[in-house]
């Protein structure tokens, strides 16, 4: 597998030690939520990455606005669901 490094520097007055593991924290978050956002990853390793559980990581997609299905259209998403709903019926009996 083909890896990514990513890095940048910033020349910047010297800033508390605690603001600059902020930011840095921040930016990895940005970077990750876009390559979310844009399917270049999945969830799991969005949530891998960020050293956060996956069942956190919705709450997160929210703030940066990224749909749990992306790619789906209102009709996929209907039938997934009537799918589901027959599956979940299924087992009511």
């Amino acid at each position: 597998m083909a890896t990514t490094e990513i890095k940048f520097t910033l020349t910047l007055p010297e800033v508390p030690e605690i603001h600059r593991l902020e930011a840095e924290k921040k930016a990895k978050e940005a970077y990750i939520m876009t390559l979310l956002r844009h399917g270049d990853i999945s969830a799991g390793r969005a949530a891998e990455l960020l050293e956060i559980k996956y069942s956190s990581l919705s709450d997160l997609m929210n703030s940066y606005q990224i749909s749990p299905f992306p790619t789906q259209t209102k009709e996929e998403l209907q039938q997934e669901v009537t799918q589901t709903l027959e599956i979940l019926n299924r087992y009511k009996k």
